[in-house]
């Protein structure tokens, strides 16, 4: 799956040196670790949710100076049931995040996520900050109204009117007033297969704004069955839950707590699923950390900028 411009500097292909799950209730959670086993260690956070991570994101990291760690948040990837939404909220993951520490016998961790991975990297941050020695941040999400708002119902929509037209197609007329909650009424009824159909359109619509230039492969990838329905159906569970926050201003409300932990924000200019202005706000309440702009790119990780952005901070905290 070639997700990313060749001039990118990934660090080459490695294989895990070690797997096994975590055992939660009904849900088994997959981990891996990579690179040096006596490296510093980081944990990579992946977007969604409902993503799963893969192997392309261990090449953020230099496998020889990091020990790092990925994994499957609940319901997608390789970690069972797929496509579970019971017990599957933001606090579970937060909790996945430390048992997996607890298990790998991890006293501090470099904390990496992207989109929705740099929603959990704050909450697990302010959750637990003792354990967090750096954060890497891409793409800043807080699943606040006005940010579910411009990319589910009108705003994005004016930028990718094709893409988006696919997206609602799925809804009747009647019901386009909210579309988030339109999309929940079909992936929670017994349709298996207008369930597919609207999450390939949901994963589609998302794939199709991610790159600031069209990117076929990554479209394609999205309509994989298996990978839709988790993606979709898990996106959307967080979306009309709010992200299962206090209020939606909490990460943001609650920076005083890892103000003292070093941060670097990266963030496309041109990022349509999550929008400058959030990363920018991020920035202001937290002066301390360091706010990357990559002027000439879109959303995804993949982007040329983005990644070299994001390598090179890596490569600055392993030092």
């Amino acid at each position: 799956m070639k997700l990313f411009n060749k001039k990118n500097k990934l660090f080459p292909a490695i294989e895990p040196y070690d797997s096994g799950f975590i055992k939660k209730g009904i849900h088994e959670i997959y981990y891996e670790q990579s690179g040096n086993p006596k490296g510093k260690p980081a944990i990579f956070l992946h977007g969604g949710p409902g993503g799963g991570a893969g192997g392309f994101s261990r090449r953020f990291f230099n496998p020889k100076k990091y020990r790092i760690v990925l994994f499957d948040q609940r319901g997608c990837g390789k970690s069972k049931p797929h496509a579970s939404l019971e017990d599957n909220t933001t606090w579970h993951l937060v909790e996945d995040i430390e048992s997996i520490r607890e298990q790998l016998d991890i006293e501090k961790w470099l904390v990496f996520g992207g989109s929705w991975g740099s929603t959990l990297a704050l909450a697990y941050a302010q959750s637990h900050p003792q354990r967090v020695s750096e954060l890497v941040l891409r793409g800043i999400f807080m699943l606040r109204e006005k940010e579910l708002q411009w990319f589910y119902q009108y705003g994005a929509s004016e930028i990718y009117p094709e893409a988006w037209q696919g997206f609602l197609e799925e809804i009747p007329q009647e019901k386009r007033t909210n579309l988030i909650e339109a999309y929940r009424e079909i992936f929670g009824g017994d349709d298996e297969e207008k369930k597919l159909s609207a999450a390939k359109a949901w994963s589609k619509w998302e794939a199709s704004t991610s790159f600031i230039n069209h990117n076929p492969e990554a479209v394609k990838e999205s309509i994989n069955n298996q990978f839709a329905l988790a993606f979709a159906l898990i996106e959307n569970h967080y979306f009309v839950n709010k992200g299962f926050l206090d209020h939606e201003n909490q990460l943001l409300d609650n920076i005083e707590k890892i103000r003292h932990i070093p941060a670097v924000i990266v963030q496309g200019r041109y990022d349509v699923v999550c929008p400058p202005t959030t990363a920018y706000e991020l920035h202001q309440r937290w002066p301390e950390s360091e706010l990357k702009i990559a002027p000439f790119s879109g959303h995804s990780a993949f982007e040329e900028e983005i990644t070299d952005l994001l390598i090179e901070t890596t490569n600055n905290f392993s030092k």
